[in-house]
């Protein structure tokens, strides 16, 4: 079983700085081949945005709300993506879910979407 777990949200002033992480389980590469690693945020009554994604070939994009102060990696060897996330604004608060896309390595024409629980991050002043 699949499992990816978010952590490192927090309460935190504007202008300030939380890295969150989200670790998948070692399953996860005898399972899919990671076409990408992402970061979406979600607040009350608004769709799930894409914040940052980072792809299999090192690639990164992010939101333009939060380019330059958002910053995606990766940890390969231990199937983890963090989200570096500095001059930090109220409109930053929401949930954030890590998600992890790609495609069975079993039956390959089978798309694979997992995702965390969500951590919460609040930006308060």
């Amino acid at each position: 079983q699949v499992q990816l777990v978010e952590s490192g949200g927090g309460s935190v002033q504007p202008g300030g700085s939380l890295r969150l992480s989200c670790a998948a389980s070692g399953s996860i590469s005898g399972i899919m081949s990671i076409s990408a690693m992402n970061w979406y945020r979600q607040t009350p009554g608004k769709a799930r945005e894409l914040v940052a994604g980072i792809s299999s070939g090192g690639t990164s994009d992010y939101a333009d709300s939060v380019k330059g102060r958002f910053s995606i990696s990766r940890d390969n060897a231990n199937n983890t993506v963090y989200l570096q996330m500095n001059s930090l604004r109220p409109e930053d608060t929401a949930i954030y879910f890590c998600n992890v896309h790609g495609r069975s390595r079993v039956l390959t024409y089978q798309i694979h979407d997992f995702w965390g629980q969500g951590t919460q991050v609040t930006v308060f002043p």
